[in-house]
């Protein structure tokens, strides 16, 4: 695109898509902005609009400020949107997302008269819901746009590969393979082999998750019997799961680069005792649930099943649905968590296992981009295979943006504060970033740092979730 693309000072449409990026952060930042507000009642200490007038109450004036940050957020973001749906006027964009940023800024002047009434009148003047619902429609038609306008900025026509050759392999490769002669060291390949069937980099992540449906549950109460009894028995379900998963697909990793150095693929562990040890895990995870309860047991047995055969056999190898589906076993920890303490299922533990679920395609799709020749060769029918790379990007902005709004979905259900407001809204808008720049690098790198990006995500607002739950009274539900 010439620089005559887009009014200046954009000038680009690289420019014009940062500064949509920007907007759709600035959105999101404004909801989870607002959800602080309505969750701390912010909204009750300044019954003016536009400005704030300081009440005669000392106690409020924690609650002026965040009311007043409220509003400047407003301003800021509405300067943002206005400038989007100006130069989308002017600019060199399609229909589509000219009308959609278009709409968008109308909804949001509507929504600003939404809020001037129920700041001076009162949240009964107004339907309930409705300022946050139109925040909701406002950051979803911004990311429409966003996802359109670079589909068609940095797409390509026919991405879908070819089926690859398979890996050649040697006439004898247990022949070939040389193990150590020495006792120790083989028991040491040995023991590292059965560890890495567990697949242990998938445990720090998942325990987390289950530490935090825990935090949500109990807050301080907390208590560390209960802690090393969840975690304890989820590693051994990972695992469990992860050696079962390394059994099913042992013919397939011999055909695939990433995993060719399997143990089982590599025949470095004998089939039969891979499954005795997935068993044993299994029988393992079951008894250390069952000292906590029932319901925590049921549900990691659930996960194992769910992981080891509906998705390493029935979806993974038969649908390009596979890893939006699958997110339902990363979701799970969550659930667990939370039984554990309450010995059922609340409401903040069904937003937490929503925003795990919404976050696993937009994270694995990345791995999907960096390793699409090997899954080809592999035959799986993950999304840049069956679909191209340029939908596969598409759809990462989309389910970013849903898991965007899931997290907003769990500040709204919790007592979650301010760290983790913050933790979502920064790690939030670097994920999405690092999604914009991999539409437009289109490199390995790129999905990569996207992939390590989601992690980053993830994990900080897991940590984020344990402080501030740690320092809450209980139990919301």
């Amino acid at each position: 695109m010439t620089t005559e693309s887009f009014p200046r000072p954009i000038g680009t449409h690289r420019r014009f898509s940062a500064l949509l990026a920007t907007t759709a952060i600035g959105v999101y930042l404004l909801l989870i902005v607002g959800a602080t507000t309505s969750l701390t009642n912010a909204a009750s200490a300044c019954s003016t609009w536009p400005t704030c007038h300081a009440p005669t109450d000392p106690l409020s004036q924690t609650e002026l400020a965040i009311a007043w940050g409220h509003r400047i957020t407003a301003v800021l973001v509405g300067l943002l949107v206005a400038a989007t749906a100006f130069t989308a006027a002017l600019g060199d964009v399609s229909r589509r997302v000219r009308t959609t940023l278009l709409a968008g800024a109308f909804l949001y002047v509507v929504q600003v008269g939404v809020g001037a009434v129920t700041a001076t009148v009162g949240p009964a003047a107004i339907a309930p819901g409705l300022h946050l619902a139109l925040g909701l429609v406002i950051f979803t038609a911004v990311v429409l746009a966003l996802a359109w306008d670079l589909e068609l900025e940095t797409g390509q026509e026919d991405d879908v590969i070819e089926q690859p050759e398979p890996i050649a392999e040697p006439a004898d490769a247990a022949a070939e393979r040389t193990l150590p002669t020495g006792r120790l060291a083989r028991a040491r390949l040995t023991a590292f082999a059965y560890f890495k069937m567990m697949k242990p980099r998938l445990m720090w992540l998942l325990c987390l998750v289950a530490a935090a449906g825990m935090a949500l549950a109990a807050g301080p109460a907390l208590d560390a019997a209960t802690i090393v009894a969840t975690l304890g028995g989820g590693v051994l379900a990972i695992g469990a799961s992860g050696t079962f998963n390394h059994v099913l697909e042992r013919d397939v990793d011999r055909q695939m680069s990433r995993t060719s150095d399997r143990p089982l693929a590599t025949d470095l562990v004998p089939v039969r005792n891979a499954l005795l040890f997935g068993l044993f895990l299994t029988a393992a995870s079951m008894t250390v649930f069952l000292t906590i309860n029932r319901l925590a047991a049921a549900l990691g047995f659930a996960a194992i099943v769910f992981y080891s055969v509906v998705y390493t056999l029935l979806l993974k190898p038969n649908t390009v649905q596979n890893t939006v589906i699958g997110g339902f076993a990363g979701a799970l920890p969550a659930l667990i968590g939370w039984a554990a303490v309450t010995n059922e299922i609340g409401l903040p533990a069904l937003a937490l296992a929503g925003v795990i679920f919404l976050w696993t395609p937009a994270h694995f799709y990345n791995l999907a981009l960096a390793y699409k020749d090997d899954y080809a060769r592999g035959g799986f029918p993950m999304m840049p295979v069956v679909r191209g790379e340029t939908e596969t990007r598409k759809h990462i902005v989309y389910y970013i943006a849903a898991t965007l709004v899931g997290t907003i979905a769990l500040a709204w259900l919790t007592d979650l504060g301010a760290l983790y407001a913050g933790t979502v809204a920064v790690f939030g808008g670097i994920f999405l970033w690092a999604a914009v720049r991999l539409h437009f690098e289109r490199t390995e790198a790129a999905a990569f740092r996207a992939f390590h990006a989601s992690n980053a995500f993830l994990g900080a607002i897991l940590v984020a979730i344990l402080v501030d739950a740690l320092a809450l009274s209980g139990p919301v539900f």
